[in-house]
């Protein structure tokens, strides 16, 4: 974690960074100049060669319309509208003029990925003072054609005033000459606006969203909308493992019967990102689909091809059972001497199934060499990781490669490696055409990098007098980071071994606790099966269920309240004081929205076996805290064991918020996803690949099933942190906790299934 925040935030972190406007022919151009800039060029002359450096930048015409460079990619969370708010609110231009473009791949865009909720608050700080630098530029122009004082000026919505006179944006780029450059120090020290005189960002404003008409009128562009001339359709043959298998045979006698079908392709990966994989292409996609239908592929199958969802849990629950498995991600106090010296232990194993990403649109890209370069159609959410793999799959320089932008069909963490890209692009170097490869949802669904079924071991240390003294959480898991991006693991906090941080975040929560300790265990049957993915919510998704489920059983056996239990430890002492900027006010801000939602349900009257359950989550991580507490209310029928998710309330303090309806967009979709998660879909592993192939196996969450949801928002100006995955987290142990509260019985497995839960009322 700690290194790919490091390496993120070179794309974030100004230090060293100047900023230069200068009049292009386009307009006015705002660039960041590169650490090295010499000063030997001039900003207008440096923007006119191109002789610079951007991570994100805008222009503004001469009608004084700005567009937006956004370098992350769209997936429904409408971040080019919340970028894009940040810019215009300190550059106090006219938002009706404000318009935003997705970018190609490109070095001086730097590090390029979209996930971990961290879009917004990773590029707060860079757009704002882009902003504040072009505001200054313009007030200075607009003080010179004025032929006023620079202190006598000001900015309102496209136009530089003072006193009775005024310019506006637009004749100031057509008459203006813009040569400014910013220095590192000058930077830093660039006067952002009060959130008191922000008219674009907080929770008050409501401005029209820049991404939503297309969506609506069908004129945006999917990556599977995506066709250039002479290009061949592809669908791939999953073979029956994802590590090992090798092609021995392919007959494709009935295949030819089929108009339109052009062939197969056998494919070799120098990158290994693929392996054993076989391609049919046609001249359209219905004939490719037959024709993988009827080919006859014969394999030898890799080493995975015997294992089962029950023998990756049993694997989890062994290595949770050793006292010495897995790498330290938290270790404070002295837990042997604290069990040691307890009175009693309390344990609980709780467990989540196999979970698959399942987005609406299937993955999809088209390759394409033109010019000297290989062109990339597709979605995709971390550019920056999947570049070389394509690279080294064709052989080529890694700047011999672009992938371009469309909007993603859903993404929920399954684009980022686009490891889907590879076998597009080979088979279009074997053919030497463009190759459109569309999978269907089958061919998705076996080749998703699932969400690893996860093991955690909770145990509980009581004195003489029963008062809780300590908490030990082991959890084990499949780790995507190891597989896919594994120079970003974590090493241990005592030195020894490394761990998935994205696998571990939610285990060093916010609670005060005289001795805590949090082991983080690769679970390697998984990793040898299958690539594990970063799945909405990632770590904390699953970490939560377990940790908000057994700090209630810890209450409860001390016939404490849980609500007043998680109070008290919320204390924001030492290091949970948090720290600035994302976390000021660390577990008190936790502590404050916990007790807003008890507040909000503390009169609610609950009929025959209904409960009401609660969470308090702080996702995505420590260092970008998303303060939610949820409280759930159920009824559980007693005859089929059938929960019923009536309403949740959810009560969050996120900082600035930056785009209000984007932001109750995400929660509501956070809300329902978790909702989906706690108490119906789940995977299981058959055969070394998944059983459920499609939505009438996998079974989400369904419309006559959506609950009721009472969102709020803390009013607040500190740093605004991310809200795509958080909402996610709290909602499982909130329903749990909630179950428990109405009919005694204690869920320990997801998603929460009738069977176990008759069982339980059965005992």
């Amino acid at each position: 974690m700690k290194k790919l925040f490091q390496k993120n935030s070179e794309t974030v972190n100004l230090n060293r960074r100047s900023f230069m406007i200068g009049t292009a022919s386009a307009g006015l151009v705002m660039a960041f100049a590169p650490a090295f800039f010499s000063g030997s060029l001039s900003a207008k002359e440096s923007i006119a060669q191109q002789a610079f450096s951007p991570t994100i930048w805008w222009t503004m015409n001469t009608e004084g319309g700005v567009e937006v460079s956004i370098a992350k990619a769209e997936m429904g969370q409408h971040i080019g509208t919340a970028l894009a708010r940040i810019v215009a609110d300190e550059l106090e231009c006219d938002w009706e003029k404000v318009s935003i473009t997705y970018v190609d791949t490109h070095e001086k865009w730097g590090y390029m990925v979209t996930g971990g909720s961290w879009s917004v608050f990773q590029s707060f700080k860079p757009l704002s003072q882009a902003g504040a630098a072009g505001r200054i530029a313009l007030i200075e122009a607009g003080a010179k054609m004025l032929g006023v004082a620079v202190d006598t000026c000001h900015a309102e919505k496209g136009y530089i005033i003072s006193g009775d006179k005024s310019v506006s944006y637009a004749d100031l780029v057509k008459k203006g000459e813009f040569n400014r450059t910013f220095t590192s120090e000058e930077v830093a020290t660039l006067p952002l606006k009060p959130a008191n005189k922000r008219h674009l960002t907080g929770l008050k404003q409501d401005f029209k969203a820049l991404d939503i008409p297309a969506k609506t009128n069908g004129t945006a562009v999917y990556g599977i909308d995506v066709e250039v001339e002479g290009m061949l359709y592809a669908r791939p043959v999953i073979p029956p493992t994802r590590f090992g298998s090798k092609v021995i045979s392919v007959v494709d006698t009935a295949a030819k019967a089929i108009k339109g079908y052009k062939g197969y392709e056998i494919l070799t990966d120098p990158s290994n990102t693929v392996e054993g994989w076989v391609v049919v292409l046609a001249d359209n996609y219905p004939s490719a689909i037959k024709a993988v239908d009827v080919l006859k592929v014969k394999y030898k199958k890799g080493n995975a091809a015997n294992v089962t969802e029950s023998d990756i849990q049993k694997e989890g629950i062994r290595l949770c059972e050793q006292t010495d498995s897995g790498t330290l991600f938290v270790d404070e106090g002295n837990i042997k001497k604290t069990q040691s010296d307890a009175k009693e232990l309390l344990e609980s194993m709780y467990t989540t199934a196999t979970a698959s990403h399942y987005q609406l649109e299937p993955l999809n890209a088209l390759a394409q060499y033109k010019d000297g370069n290989w062109i990339i159609h597709t979605g995709n959410q971390w550019q920056s990781l999947t570049l070389p793999a394509i690279a080294k799959a064709l052989e080529v320089a890694q700047e011999k490669v672009i992938i371009r932008p469309y909007y993603l069909g859903g993404g929920f963490g399954r684009r980022l490696f686009g490891d889907w890209t590879v076998p597009a692009a080979l088979t279009a170097k074997a053919v030497g055409k463009p190759v459109k490869l569309v999978f269907t949802r089958a061919d998705d669904s076996l080749f998703d990098q699932s969400r690893s079924a996860s093991v955690a071991k909770m145990t509980a240390s009581f004195d003489k007098n029963g008062v809780f003294t300590g908490l030990e959480h082991a959890f084990a898991a499949g780790w995507p980071t190891k597989a896919m991006a594994p120079g970003f693991l974590s090493p241990g906090v005592d030195g020894k071994g490394k761990f998935d941080a994205f696998s571990a975040s939610g285990a060093d929560h916010w609670y005060s606790m005289n001795s805590h300790r949090a082991r983080a265990i690769n679970n390697e049957l998984v990793q040898s099966t299958f690539i594990p993915g970063w799945l909405r919510s990632v770590g904390p998704g699953w970490i939560a269920w377990s940790l908000e489920s057994f700090i209630d059983e810890v209450a409860h056996k001390q016939g404490k309240d849980p609500v007043a239990f998680r109070l008290e430890m919320l204390d924001a002492k030492g290091k949970q004081a948090g720290k600035a900027p994302e976390s000021i006010g660390g577990a008190a801000r936790l502590h404050n929205v916990l007790t807003k939602v008890s507040e909000k349900v503390a009169n609610i009257k609950l009929g025959e076996s209904e409960g009401i359950g609660f969470s308090a989550s702080s996702g995505q991580e420590r260092t970008m805290p998303a303060w939610i507490a949820t409280a759930a209310h159920v009824h559980v029928n007693r005859g089929n064991g059938k929960i019923t998710l009536k309403k949740l309330y959810i009560v969050v303090d996120a900082g600035l918020i930056v785009h209000p309806d984007g932001a109750l967009a995400q929660l509501e979709g956070a809300a329902l996803w978790g909702t989906s998660l706690a108490l119906h879909e789940s995977n299981t592993y058959q055969n070394g690949q998944v059983s459920a192939t499609n939505f009438n196996t996998y079974l989400p969450l369904r419309m006559k099933d959506v609950p009721d949801m009472d969102i709020e928002f803390i009013q607040s100006d500190e740093f605004p942190v991310g809200l795509g995955e958080p909402g996610v987290i709290g909602i499982a142990p909130a329903i749990g906790n909630a179950v428990f509260n109405a009919v005694g019985v204690r869920l320990r497995n997801l998603p929460m299934k009738p069977d176990e839960l008759k069982k339980g009322l059965s005992t």
